[in-house]
């Protein structure tokens, strides 16, 4: 599995870094978390708010900061 976070470095960004890789670890899914800052990267997604939290290639959420526990919703 494949989770990208999709922003710039800002805060909220990092917030949703640091959810979706708790989500992982406490579920126990194997999954790669990434960090895409590129913003050619970001707009290829169609995504106009950040953050955004990517599973598989599928945009799950933009523009807010989902918590852990709602991520692993995503992830099982």
């Amino acid at each position: 599995m494949k989770i990208e976070i999709l922003g710039m470095g800002c805060p909220k960004c990092k917030m949703l870094y640091e959810n979706a890789k708790k989500a992982v670890s406490e579920t126990g899914v194997q999954a790669e978390v990434l960090k895409v800052e590129d913003m050619d990267k970001i707009t290829n997604y169609g995504v106009m708010m950040t953050p955004a939290l990517v599973i598989d290639g599928k945009v799950k959420t933009t523009g807010k900061i989902p918590g852990a526990e709602d991520i692993k919703k995503w992830l099982v």
